[in-house]
This record gives C-alpha cells, sequence and structure tokens, in this order.
C-alpha cells in the first residue's frame, strides 16, 4: 500500500520529535509513506506524480479540501483524521465524502457521526511512547516551577498562564513553545519569573516541574497531559481533551490558578489512568485506520 499524507505539522520534519517518530511508526507498516506539508507560511504545495493507493489529511477544512481533490485525481481512497471537537461547514462536506475516518477519541467519534458520516470511523488515540517519560526521576529545585507546553496561539491561550503565576507569588513558570503570541507574551511577562524555553523535548523539563498547568481553550487529545501525567507530574486543567479522562485535575478557566496554588502546597504527584497502546499495537491500528 502506498499512502501519501498531507499534514501542517512540521514537527514531523523534525528528526527525533514525537511526531517524526509516530511517522516512522507509520511508515513501517505500508510500502510507501510520501509526506507532503502545507502549513502556516507555505505556498499550494505540488503533488508527486505518482499514484498512491489512499491518500491522508490530517484534518477536515482547507488541507482536507486540497486532499479530497488529490485522491479524486489519483482514483485513490480518502482518509480523514480529525484531532478537534470542532466541526463547521466545511469539515462535515469533507467528511461526508470520506472513505475512511480517524478520530483520536469517543467524544470526537460520535460528534463526527453527529455529522452526518456513514464511513468507517476508528478510534485511535495519538501515539505516545509513555515508556520514556515513566523512568523520568524528579530533580531537587529550590524554586516551585510550573510547566506549559504548547502553541503561543490563542486557541492555547498563554496569557491566561501569566494571570496565574501572578496569583502565585514565589514561583517559576517554564513556558515550551513558539507562536505567533510569543512577543506579546514576553511584552507581557516582563517583570515576571518567566523562562522561555522555546520547542524542547518536554521530559528534559518534566523532572523540574512540581505541576504542569494547561489552558487550552479546546483540545484535540492533549499528548502533553499524557505525557506529565506518565512522568508522575500533576496537571491542572480546564474540561478539554483528554485531560478528565487521563487523570488531570480539571476544574473551571476561573479557578486555574487557584487549583495550581493546591497543588503546590500540598506537593502531590500525577497518575495517568489511562491505558494506552504499545507501539506495535498503535502502529497496526493505524493501517487498519486507512
Amino acid at each position: 500500500m502506498k499512502v501519501l499524507m498531507i499534514t501542517g505539522d512540521k514537527n514531523t520534519m523534525i528528526y527525533h520529535s514525537a511526531a517524526n517518530r509516530r511517522l516512522q511508526l507509520q511508515a513501517s507498516q505500508v510500502e510507501k509513506l510520501e509526506v507532503v506539508y502545507w502549513g502556516r507560511g507555505s505556498i499550494w504545495p505540488a503533488l508527486p506524480k505518482e499514484k498512491f493507493d489512499v491518500v491522508t489529511v490530517q484534518d477536515p477544512f482547507w488541507r482536507g479540501l486540497f486532499a479530497w481533490r488529490a485522491a479524486r485525481r489519483m482514483g485513490a481512497r480518502f482518509n480523514v483524521q480529525v484531532h478537534t471537537e470542532v466541526l463547521n461547514t466545511l469539515g462535515r462536506f469533507i467528511l461526508r465524502r470520506a472513505d475512511s475516518v480517524r478520530v483520536v477519541s469517543e467524544k470526537i467519534k460520535k460528534q463526527v457521526e453527529a455529522a452526518g458520516v456513514r464511513a468507517k470511523i476508528s478510534v485511535l488515540p495519538i501515539y505516545v511512547d509513555i515508556e520514556r517519560f515513566k523512568n523520568i526521576v524528579p530533580v531537587p529545585h529550590a524554586q516551585k516551577t510550573i510547566l506549559w507546553i504548547g502553541r503561543f496561539e490563542d486557541e492555547k491561550d498563554p496569557l491566561l498562564a501569566l494571570e496565574v503565576i501572578k496569583k502565585i507569588p514565589g514561583v517559576k513558570l517554564v513556558m515550551l513553545g513558539a507562536g505567533s503570541l510569543e512577543n506579546e507574551l514576553r511584552r507581557q511577562a516582563k517583570g515576571l519569573p518567566v523562562e522561555f524555553a522555546g520547542w524542547q523535548d518536554p521530559a528534559v523539563y518534566l523532572g523540574h516541574a512540581d505541576v504542569v498547568l494547561c489552558t487550552s481553550r479546546h483540545e484535540s487529545w492533549g499528548a502533553s497531559i499524557v505525557e506529565a501525567l506518565a512522568a508522575g507530574v500533576p496537571v491542572v486543567a480546564p474540561e478539554v481533551g483528554i485531560a478528565k479522562e487521563a487523570g488531570a485535575i480539571v476544574v473551571p478557566r476561573s479557578d486555574l490558578g487557584k487549583a495550581v496554588n493546591d497543588v503546590l502546597t500540598n506537593g502531590m504527584r500525577g497518575q495517568l489512568r489511562l491505558q494506552l497502546l504499545n507501539k506495535d499495537e498503535w502502529a497496526a491500528r493505524w493501517k487498519e485506520s486507512l
């Protein structure tokens, strides 16, 4: 089977990133897996000239429309991945034309079914190599540390993390990520104990973290939540994605600061409640979902 993947995730091209490791697992299951990137800052992508059996796309929006047309032109099966709880008119249009759909949670599966999709829908959470996080040993550190992980974009609401730290004296906030809000974040963080570390392997920072704070307005799943809990680091989050099911402390957005302060005061540890597939099981299920 030859598979063409249309993605907007630049991390798939970064060697040893989590996204790249997933890509290698996927490639091991098929004759050929070719990736075409179309995301922020890129132009309309050129498609390879050869024929593929399946065209799979990361989302059912404009990228999905491009992939659907490519699949029709090639006579290939059309597979759509859904990582979001928000479906607009275009999303429903694309999903109703898919030959197969892969979603990351049962909650999203129900929403896709409600959109009138009749294709096979497979539930397959994002693969996370939790074994590498289970082996993280807490490192002694003098200052209590809050860790925030994600893209500096409005949907992740990183500015709310600054409001949280203002309410908790004597703590440090480390922000892993990058994005369009970075300049505004740095401006508002002046005078605050905030470290901007860029995109880094979270495993390096989880050993120094006392709590992971999630401020997202919505999450498709929440790999960083799962990774933190697997490392024994408690997570405070709103009701988004997999947070509640995974074992995070879920509170209204207005109560995030209080919940973080309670965690830091009590010194509790996190615990992952999910049973996840190992890499071989996940790779086989991914192939079946096409």
